[in-house]
């Protein structure tokens, strides 16, 4: 913040499709989509009427004990679109559950599960298991889960116990040498650490496909699957948190797509309104359903509820969001991107100072390294990844570094030319950048 303070902060006043418009009047491409959640582009004509429609009608009243239109509809449409996009097991995900941002769908996951197994009557179950370098929230619970520690370590006097099993960053996976693949390596250890403590875990907590904020870091193919056996083996809820990876980020609408899972409860939030308003959703099974159900003195009910709770405006954005994905066949029409976007990132990879580049549709993480060879990292104290984001932000690019990996995002409606020039300013940030701190 010391820093930051001295610095001339970038005012925003205007948007408009993938650009950004500041005080000055200086436009930016949005490069990582306002932090992951502008999905149609800014001022979406759709989503923008869809908002005065419901103003003119409420804007607000609770659900405790009463619903509205925009809620039962949202629900509905997410519940037809997750079932016709994963594959569903014993019980089809179907109960949907409001809240208003990513991390407090986690914390409503978490609890969730806890409460099923003690409605269970196997009252052990009170532990979860989650992957080193996740991130799933700063609240106190979804921190607890979390896995990074620049993030976390500072709060861990406040945090519950959790088990680690470890992440599947293959690029600095050195224990993977010993076995066939950094995949059967990670899955071993999670399921060695299941062997011991099934009995006491209540949920296994994943980002599917990707972790995000721990560095964009790609599971190897069949990973995901993997984890999904050793759930139902072990008899352990699997929480997908797709707060990240929703809504088409990875190039599906949602990234246990990829590997025909499906969650026993999933976790959305960010593109849910298509990057307009706080909002997320939990949505479980029929099964987990069913074990809160009782009679009015048997206190099952799940005891959880936030003041703007399924909110209407925010809710009729969603509906209209959803809506887009159909009409414009978004998912279709991003395959050609996704193409042009790994292509224009293999000749970064040929940059001196690349380490590794992650990419999972419109999920990118760049690795940067003092040495491409041994992989030494820059220390934390020169700031390579915000130097790069700094100089991408004068030649007109707004993007966000996690550590020493820069992170790119577009909107999903991103043009072909605009993707090309996010491409190409992010490949001169990083050599500019680095040539210069190579010459000292």
């Amino acid at each position: 913040m010391k820093e930051w303070a001295k610095e001339t902060p970038i005012i925003i006043t205007e948007g408009c499709g993938s650009f950004l418009k500041d005080i000055s009047g200086r436009w930016y491409l949005d490069g990582v989509a306002s932090i992951w959640v502008t999905v149609h582009g800014h001022r979406k004509k759709e989503i923008d009427n869809a908002i005065k429609s419901q103003i003119d009608k409420i804007s607000h009243s609770t659900l405790l004990g009463l619903t509205h239109p925009p809620a039962i509809k949202l629900a509905e449409k997410l519940v037809q679109v997750v079932n016709s996009s994963l594959v569903t097991r014993h019980s089809s995900l179907s109960k949907v559950f409001y809240s208003d941002n990513g991390s407090t769908a986690v914390e409503i996951g978490l609890k969730v599960a806890f409460q099923y197994w003690q409605h269970k009557g196997i009252k052990r179950k009170k532990r979860f298991l989650s992957l080193n370098n996740a991130y799933h929230g700063d609240t106190i619970g979804a921190v607890s889960v979390g896995g990074i520690d620049i993030f976390h370590n500072i709060f861990s006097p406040l945090l519950f116990k959790s088990y680690k099993a470890p992440s599947p960053y293959c690029y600095r996976c050195e224990f993977a040498k010993k076995f066939p693949s950094c995949k059967l390596f990670c899955l071993k250890k999670m399921e060695q650490v299941m062997q011991k403590h099934h009995q006491e875990i209540a949920g296994l907590i994943i980002e599917p496909i990707m972790q995000g904020a721990g560095g964009m870091i790609v599971s190897p193919p069949g990973y995901l699957k993997g984890v999904r056996k050793l759930c139902d083996k072990y008899n352990i809820l699997m929480i997908a948190d797709e707060v990240a990876t929703g809504f088409g980020r990875t190039g599906k609408m949602f990234a246990c797509e990829h590997e025909k899972v499906s969650p026993d409860i999933l976790c959305l939030a960010k593109g849910i309104t298509g990057g307009y308003l706080p909002l997320a959703a939990t949505i479980t099974t029929e099964k987990i359903y069913n074990a809160f159900l009782g009679e009015f003195k048997d206190l099952k009910t799940f005891f959880h509820g936030h003041t703007y709770t399924g909110n209407q405006i925010a809710c009729a954005a969603a509906v209209a969001n959803l809506e887009i994905f159909k009409k414009e066949k978004t998912l279709k029409t991003m395959q050609k991107k996704i193409e042009i976007l790994k292509k224009g990132l293999f000749k970064i990879t040929e940059l001196p100072h690349v380490g590794d580049v992650r990419q999972k549709g419109f999920m990118v993480g760049i690795e940067l390294v003092k040495d491409k060879k041994t992989k030494e990292p820059y220390p934390t104290g020169e700031k390579i990844g915000w130097k790069v984001c700094y100089k991408a932000r004068k030649k007109g690019l707004i993007i966000r570094p996690l550590g020493n990996v820069i992170v790119l995002m577009p909107p999903l409606s991103i043009s072909h030319q605009e993707l090309k020039g996010l491409i190409q300013i992010t490949a001169e940030a990083i050599k500019e950048v680095t040539e210069k701190m190579d010459r000292g």
